[in-house]
């Protein structure tokens, strides 16, 4: 039973992305991301059924184990870029640097306003880098994985939909630049997106998200020990 239970959720995560995916083609602005719009779907399919996490998840969580492929996959634009990788990486550290600092910053200080609990604010300072990291850098540190996790799909997607927004506000029309920014604060959610809009832009921000996950695993855990 668990079996047919697994299979159902896991082909209904696959089909409502797909239907996500298609509604986007049609009408393609932020706030139709096929993640945002899948993810509030299943959301709403769970509260109405009353389905636990768990049970969903003994499904979902096949597609989890495509993650290290996909991420495996970002070094073919990054090869293809390379040439121009190795021209910008003084400007890529520099900046991508700076983006982990204010990431970290900008989520401790707005945890310290609000008073919240210490384990919780260690969850929330690797919000910007990819899952897998996020979790053991919350562990690390005395936060709880499951909810690093969850911080790292809301920074994802919420970089993923005010991108476009920020960019446009701000000028921003170099697609390496935009790469970089993405990279940096939405992680592997971000650099699926920028991978849509052309390989420079997705190479730069494969880059750095690497580049983000190595920097915030140092310089976390020691920003969090003056909080």
């Amino acid at each position: 039973m668990m079996v047919v239970t697994a299979i159902g959720f896991f082909f209904l995560t696959i089909v409502t992305y797909l239907a996500a995916k298609a509604f986007y083609k049609r009408y393609p602005f932020p706030f139709t991301l096929p993640l945002l719009i899948s993810t509030i779907i299943i959301i709403i399919i769970l509260l109405l059924f009353q389905v636990p996490y768990d049970t969903y998840h003994s499904g979902g969580r096949w597609l989890e184990y495509l993650l290290g492929p996909a991420v495996v996959a970002l070094a073919y634009p990054l090869y293809r870029q390379l040439t121009m990788l190795k021209r910008n990486f003084l400007a890529i550290f520099i900046s991508v640097s700076a983006g982990g600092v204010v990431g970290i910053m900008s989520g401790l200080l707005f945890a310290k306003w609000l008073g919240i609990e210490q384990d919780l604010i260690s969850s929330l300072v690797p919000k910007s880098v990819t899952t897998p990291v996020a979790m053991d850098i919350a562990l690390t540190i005395g936060g709880i994985p499951p909810l690093a996790a969850v911080l790292v799909t809301v920074a994802g997607i919420g970089g993923v939909v005010l991108a476009p927004y920020v960019f446009k506000r701000c000028k921003i029309v170099s697609e390496f630049a935009k790469g970089i920014g993405t990279g940096s604060a939405a992680h592997a959610i971000g650099t699926a997106k920028a991978l849509e809009n052309s390989e420079e832009e997705g190479a730069a921000s494969s880059i750095a998200m690497t580049l983000s996950a190595i920097i915030v695993s140092i310089i976390g855990p020691i920003l969090v020990l003056f909080f």
